[in-house]
Parts: C-alpha cells; structure tokens; sequence
C-alpha cells in the first residue's frame, strides 16, 4: 500500500485528489471502515500512520473519514446507521461547522448552506453536516452527489486532500437524516479525533526519513565539502540522529495518547487538557525534524520532482491544524492549571 500511494503521491497533489488507484489500496487496507468496525484508538494511529507515510494527504481523507462516521455514529439511531454504513468502506466527509439552514416541511427538511475545508468531499458517498434545523444545531446526512463542490482549496500543502467547500442549494433530506448531536463531543471523542490529524503528519515525517536514509544509503556526498559521502559528516550523522529523535519521540507521544484513550476511563478537564497539550508537542516535533531533514538534503530538496519538499509542506499545513496548535493548546493548559490550584 504503502509503495502505491508514494507512486501516485505526486498525481494526487496535482489532481487535488487521490487516485482511483490510491483510494482502492487504502480501502483495501480498511482504513475507511475504522469507526464502524470499532478498532482501538491505537490500532487507528497505527494505520493512519502507515497510510501517511505513503501519501499524507490520502491519509488525512481517511482520518477526516474516521470522524465524519463517528459523528454519525453519535448522531443517528441504529435504523439509520444500517442504511448509512450498509458498504463499510464507502468514504464519509462532512464538517461541523453550521454552515447551512433547514426548514422542516411535510416531504422533508430543506437544507441550504455552504461548507468550506471539506476533505475528500469529491470522492466521497455520504456528507455530515452541521446545520441549524429550524433553529436547532442538527447534523445532516446528504448523499453527495446531492450536493455541489466549489473548488476553493488553493494551499501549499496537503493540497492532495481536495478540502474544498460543499454546497447545498435547497436539498431535500428526508426527517430521518437528521441527527441530533451534543457538542462538544466527549473528551475522548476529540482526543481521537486529534489523532486522527496527527497520524498522517507523523507517518508524512517518517516518509521524510525514508527519503533522507536513501541519500546516506548512496554515494552522494556533501556538496563543497571532502567527505566521500554523507554518512562520513559527523555533522550529518548528528542531524539524522536529531531527526528520526524526534521523528519517533513524536511516534511515542502519538501512541501513549491513543493507550490512554483506549483505557476508556473518563478524562477530567485537566488529563484532557495534558494529552491535547501533548498531541501539539508531537506535531510540532514532527515539523522541526523536517525542517532537519532539509537543511540535511540542501537546496536540491526543494526540486519538484523530490518527494521531500512535498512532505515538507504536507507537515507544515497539517501540523498547523487546530487539533494540533500548540500556543492555544499551552494556553488552555495552563488556564486550567491556575483555575485548580496545581499549577505549581
């Protein structure tokens, strides 16, 4: 899978959107089937991460799969859910954002409205929505092909998510579509859910490092300079040992947070807090080793045709997700250290 997706890697940025070929690998692979079939929060790190070390994008649509269905599955009573999830694999979009309106009539609810950030909204079958249903915070089921893609995903990186924006002009959904939802969701819900980002730009980084061990693995040698190759620097050696460092550190943080959520125990506001705090730590750590992994390569890192410079700017945008913000993330930490007295 792997092999395919880092083939088509390139075709799917330029197309804003997977291949056919990457889709099936990673349907295959039963990345799209990961919140119907009930898999623990580690095992979905560790696919994620796999798919993104691939091609980050691909695995960021089906991270973005995995909370669209987990909404649904919150939303809707099990009557729905057999029609929504009879094919497993099918692909989900959706945003939570309410962007739309809907007024109930006789026939249905007619839903209006614009969704913009929608991640692998043109090869998807079904789209989540938020929408306010006669005033109500609703999530709407629609079928896609109901539905009308505005192609405003212009980005540096992670353009191969086609995160474009949905549009609904008067759709007719029928009652039973529409799905009660408490927001915020669990603690635990949004810890996964922030996994489900960070996965793809950790397995992006280790896709870096495979990149940087195949230069040492070969004659190339540091331009301007004596040795024979890279690997005779003690300076080169250095920075590769900092970035895979922090490249698996990033790994661990990703997996101690996804062991803990598999505990299944309630997270009090601070241990929520703590792993959201942690979870922007590893993205972050994800981007300096990277930026490493450049400095290491040299300006020739940047040709088009070098994988590394799209992993750079894959790593830069998703690391840069809210889920994945540290400054506000610190911010909230400490807001709830003070507030319970234990911030010493």
């Amino acid at each position: 899978m792997i092999d395919i997706l880092a083939a088509n890697a390139e075709k799917t940025e330029l197309r804003d959107r997977p291949t056919a070929e990457s889709l099936a690998a990673v349907r295959e692979a039963g990345a799209f089937r990961l919140a119907v079939t009930g898999v623990s929060a580690t095992e979905v790190a560790g696919l994620l991460t796999t798919v993104g070390r691939g091609c980050a994008s691909t695995a960021w649509i089906a991270g973005t799969c995995l909370a669209a269905k987990t909404l649904a599955a919150l939303a809707y009573p099990e009557a729905v859910l057999a029609e929504l999830f009879a094919d497993p694999d099918a692909l989900f979009c959706g945003s939570g954002v309410p962007g739309g309106t809907g007024t109930r009539g006789p026939d249905g609810v007619r839903l209006t409205g614009r969704w913009p950030n929608v991640s692998g909204c043109e090869d998807a079958a079904w789209g989540g929505f938020g929408a306010l249903v006669d005033g109500v915070f609703s999530l709407v089921q629609v079928p896609m092909a109901d539905l009308t893609v505005d192609r405003t995903w212009q980005m540096a990186g992670m353009r191969g998510t086609g995160s474009h924006s949905v549009v609904a002009d008067d759709v007719l959904v029928p009652a039973e579509r529409i799905g009660t939802l408490q927001l915020p969701p669990s603690p635990l819900t949004l810890q996964l859910f922030g996994l489900s980002v960070l996965a793809p730009v950790v397995g992006a980084t280790f896709a870096g490092l495979d990149v940087m061990n195949a230069v040492f693995a070969s004659d190339r040698k540091p331009f301007m300079t004596a040795y024979t190759k890279m690997g005779d620097s003690p300076g080169a050696r250095h920075w590769l040992a900092e970035a895979t460092t922090l490249t698996e550190r990033a790994e661990r943080t990703m997996l101690a947070i996804a062991a803990e959520i598999d505990t299944g125990a309630e997270l009090s506001e601070r241990d929520a807090s703590r792993l959201h705090l942690n979870m922007t730590e590893a993205g972050r750590d994800c981007r300096a080793a990277v930026e490493l992994l450049l400095d290491l390569h040299g300006a020739s890192g940047f040709r088009t045709s070098n994988p590394l410079q799209r992993i750079w700017r894959d790593v830069a945008v998703g690391g840069r997700h809210p889920h994945l913000n540290t400054y506000l993330a610190m911010e909230g930490y400490g807001e709830v250290l003070a507030r319970s007295g234990q911030g010493t």
